[in-house]
């Protein structure tokens, strides 16, 4: 990919879509086409002094795009109806299904490579593990409709008999990093720590609910958003096997792990508390994620993931005391 390429970023003012357009600003790339909802105050600063060639409303990309073929090269589809607690199937299937299909229409028939967001939410609780090699994915049970929404786009993408040039899924798990400061409920434990902590001097954890697990030693596998946006990258670039592909740090860490490191990096001693987990998620937790990687590995994806003490490390220091964006 060299650095004139013309490529699209849908969902470009959220989260981990924004961190890609400062990645690839920082690799050379300008001829960007954003593509979100530009109307959300809060989404401002995840796009401040980020170089692009133009912005376009969501409603509106699919028409212009199809009025304009020949004008993207690549295609990064990060935006998504992202709501874990949002109960409502058809609120996610017109962003998450209905749209994506459309998004891979369009690169079909225009020839554009594309890589998309899936989610570690389709792998639900996690009876049958948590690897992207899993033949039969129409038995996966996401335990949301979120997730199912995620699940039932990548069911009818690889059902597809027309294809882009290349495609690949990509499997978020636990992202943390700079530029979430708008998600409210949805950002990550990082950053509802921070605030916690700022205010009160202590953080509060879930406790647990489940037998198996103590009060904190729930666990996750929390991958800082660098590392997922150079899986993306690395997709783009090396187009290995189609299909879907994790992105996580492969190391499944507990809650209270995250907690100290969060201590620690703010210089405080610990102060951990528990509460219970709110009743219109409880049933619907998951306990334990952990990203298989060997499928990436295997195909030559070879950086390294940031461990968890050095992401929260860069993020608190970096982006959140000093209330910076990427």
């Amino acid at each position: 990919m060299n650095t004139s390429s013309r490529i699209a970023i849908t969902g470009a003012a959220g989260f981990i879509a924004s961190y890609l357009v400062g990645a690839l600003n920082r690799l050379g790339f300008q001829q960007l086409i954003l593509v979100d909802n530009f109307h959300v105050p809060s989404k401002a600063g995840n796009l401040q002094d980020k170089q692009y060639a133009q912005q376009i409303d969501r409603e509106e990309f699919i028409t212009w795009a199809k009025e304009n073929p020949g004008k993207i090269d690549y295609c990064f589809h990060l935006g998504a109806r992202t709501d874990t607690t949002e109960m409502d199937y058809e609120v996610h299937r017109k962003w998450n299904v209905a749209y994506s299909q459309a998004i891979w229409e369009l690169c079909t028939e225009q020839n554009i490579p594309l890589v998309y967001a899936s989610s570690a939410a389709t792998y639900g609780n996690g009876e049958l593990g948590y690897s992207d090699q899993l033949e039969n994915i129409q038995a996966l049970h996401p335990l949301n409709p979120y997730g199912q929404s995620k699940l039932d786009f990548d069911i009818w993408a690889m059902q597809q008999p027309k294809q882009p040039p290349f495609w690949a899924g990509v499997k978020f798990f636990n992202v943390y990093g700079p530029n979430e400061y708008h998600k409210g409920r949805m950002a990550s434990v990082i950053l509802h720590a921070f605030r916690q902590i700022k205010e009160t001097g202590g953080m509060k954890l879930f406790r647990s609910h489940n037998p198996n697990y103590t009060d904190g030693g729930q666990m996750r596998d929390f991958v800082y958003v660098q590392d997922v946006v150079n899986i993306c990258l690395w997709l783009m670039n090396a187009q290995p096997q189609p299909g879907l592909y994790n992105a996580g740090s492969g190391q499944a860490r507990s809650f209270l792990d995250l907690a100290k490191a969060i201590f620690a990096a703010l210089s405080l001693p610990e102060n951990i508390s528990f509460v219970d987990t709110p009743i219109d998620i409880r049933d619907k937790y998951q306990y334990f994620t952990e990203a298989d990687m060997n499928k990436a590995m295997h195909a030559g994806y070879a950086l390294p993931s940031t461990k968890l003490e050095a992401g929260v490390q860069d993020y608190i220091q970096n982006y959140l005391l000093p209330n910076k964006y990427f």
